[in-house]
């Protein structure tokens, strides 16, 4: 029992943190009681129509409380379930909302360790197995046991005898449900993960259509797929089995005791110790034992998915969050940058960076330089604060940057990746995508950013001009189009510091040469990091910063690498000159 009650306690302390409208949930299951209370009205009715049936004798008085009692019971059931669903629909979507509100401000950090399919689901799919458990099944295993309770009570103030023997039907009911009861809650837990990983990897793998069809992994992906939709197909027929199981023993239990009862029964109204309506009265508050009884097993199955739910949302719910607002708010502009002794790892033992230090002062071109996976990109992670140093520190000015509010910092930075990203929408919404007080951007002004991007003419050959739709992930454009929309939305936020992770690497030659003269453009005035791929984009660069392994193995200009780094050497020799080195 204890086990069972700190197993609910997260559950209920999830439910009640949602904020659940108590006024409609007591009304709500205020009315289900009473319809239940009135379904028990109506077996006696029934047994006083029976024992006095003649067309003669039927009273008004009679006819009317039955058809009442039908009446009412359906009108208060009608109340009940659209309260009951009102709730219901009240948590989930506030559940929803609080999952919604804090994963957009989680750490990239976590999306680095969680698929996006599997997160999706946790906030659709199991927040919608709370939302069944409050709604149907909790409602219902409620006023089950009313019904039962007052079934009971009735039937043993009626006949005590008959009672007894009608009661030798519930032990052996739950004798029965309770084991497959568990197991249908293993099964559907079993079903509810295997869900999340299937809808983790149909959102990947139609969320990177083209790079499935470049690579002809169709036949990957669907035998990927096919042997997901095998595993849910066996959760879902072992979960069948056990339907197909309660169902017939249900109907054999029921089946018995009705006959048991009908034979007891019928030869008491024989010998005339017992009346024909009573008889008939017994019958109906049979099933109003016995069918509450086959949905406890429903009940707590929902239960135990729904506290498999919970442990998963608050798993969510507990994740550190980025305070973007918390910190100093400061204009960083004509402020120097330093990274003293950087040192990050994404995994404890095998640090990325190692002890990285450099300086960059107001209006310099720092470029980044190494081999793949020397941490160059990392190197950016840590200065756009996706993730903190694990040792040292980066300042501007004196101030470090983790003093900063996040909102302050990043407003105040510009990054323009290698593949520029896009929200499905328009190319106006993409402009100005993240500022405040957007719809007061001018038409005018987002020209002007457009013409500063060499982004103008292509935009006004669309039909829609800036109302043009770009498509999910902005497909509809060209890579060079989306590069300029980027560099423009750039110079919409006027970035004190600049990010570019070799913006034109992977452009042909003409949409490079007007994406460089838009960067050219955008760097003016800006304290400027580029990742170089291309050392011809870098060798005027005011510092090049080598790293190699983690660590900088080598500081200077471009002239100067070149007579003291001989890896530099060869990567300007072989790329700037298209000659080996022996």
């Amino acid at each position: 029992m204890d086990r069972q009650q700190k197993g609910l306690k997260p559950f209920l302390s999830l439910i009640l943190s949602t904020d659940i409208p108590r006024a409609a949930l007591f009304t709500g299951l205020l009315a289900s009681i009473l319809t239940t209370l009135a379904g028990l009205l109506v077996p006696m009715l029934t047994k006083n129509l029976v024992d006095g049936f003649a067309v003669e004798s039927l009273s008004t008085p009679l006819i009317v409380g039955i058809a009442a009692a039908f009446i009412v019971q359906a009108v208060i059931n009608g109340i009940s379930i659209y309260l009951l669903s009102f709730v219901g629909q009240k948590v989930v979507a506030r559940l929803r909302e609080r999952m919604w509100v804090r994963l957009i401000r989680l750490p990239v950090r976590y999306f680095d360790k969680q698929s996006s399919g599997e997160t999706v689901s946790r906030v659709v799919n199991d927040t919608s197995i709370v939302r069944d458990l409050i709604t149907n099944h909790f409602p219902q295993f409620v006023t089950g046991i009313i019904s039962i309770i007052g079934a009971i009570v009735i039937l043993l103030v009626m006949d005590w005898k008959m009672t007894l023997l009608m009661l030798v039907s519930v032990p052996v009911t739950l004798a029965i449900m309770i084991p497959l009861g568990r197991q249908m809650a293993k099964i559907s837990r079993g079903l509810q993960d295997e869900t999340a990983t299937f809808t983790g990897h149909i959102t990947q793998t139609l969320g990177e259509t083209r790079l499935m069809k470049a690579s002809t992994a169709e036949h990957i992906e669907e035998a990927k797929g096919l042997k997901g939709i095998e595993n849910l197909l066996r959760y879902g027929l072992r979960e069948a089995r056990i339907f197909a199981l309660i169902g017939p023993i249900m109907y054999l239990v029921i089946m018995v005791v009705v006959v048991m009862i009908i034979g007891y029964g019928g030869m008491r109204v024989a010998n005339g110790t017992m009346s024909t309506g009573s008889l008939v009265a017994f019958l109906l508050y049979l099933f109003q034992i016995i069918m509450p009884i086959t949905s406890f097993a429903m009940f707590f199955t929902q239960l135990q998915k729904a506290k498999g739910a919970t442990e998963r949302i608050i798993g969510i719910l507990e994740e550190q969050l980025e305070e973007s607002r918390n910190g100093i708010e400061m204009d960083i502009s004509g402020e120097p940058i330093t990274i003293e002794n950087v040192t990050f790892s994404y995994s404890e033992g095998e640090p990325v960076l190692e002890d990285v230090s450099f300086e960059a002062q107001p209006g310099q071109m720092i470029a980044l330089v190494g081999p793949s996976g020397s941490g160059k990109t990392t190197m950016f992670g840590l200065l756009e604060r996706f993730y903190e140093p694990t040792k040292g520190e980066i300042r501007i000015g004196s101030t470090s940057i983790q003093q900063l509010s996040l909102a302050s910092w990043r407003s105040q930075i510009g990054y323009v990746p290698q593949e520029s990203a896009m929200m499905a929408g328009t190319i106006r919404e993409n402009l100005y995508y993240g500022l405040e007080e957007a719809e007061l951007i001018s038409d005018e002004r987002l020209w002007e950013v457009a013409r500063m991007a060499y982004a103008e003419d292509f935009i006004k050959e669309f039909p829609n001009g800036l109302d043009t739709e770009v498509g999910e992930r902005g497909v509809k454009l060209s890579g060079g189009q989306r590069q300029r929309i980027a560099i423009a939305r750039a110079f919409l936020r006027d970035p004190k510091i600049l990010m570019m992770d070799e913006a034109t690497a992977s452009l042909d030659s003409q949409s490079e040469t007007i994406v460089q003269q838009a960067l050219s453009r955008l760097m003016e005035g800006r304290t400027t990091f580029v990742i170089a791929h291309r050392l011809s984009t870098i060798v005027n660069a005011d510092k090049i910063i080598f790293i190699e392994k983690g660590q900088i193995t080598g500081t200077g200009t471009h002239n100067e690498l070149i007579q003291k780094h001989p890896l530099y050497k060869q990567f300007a020799e072989q790329q700037l000159t298209n000659q080996t080195i022996d």
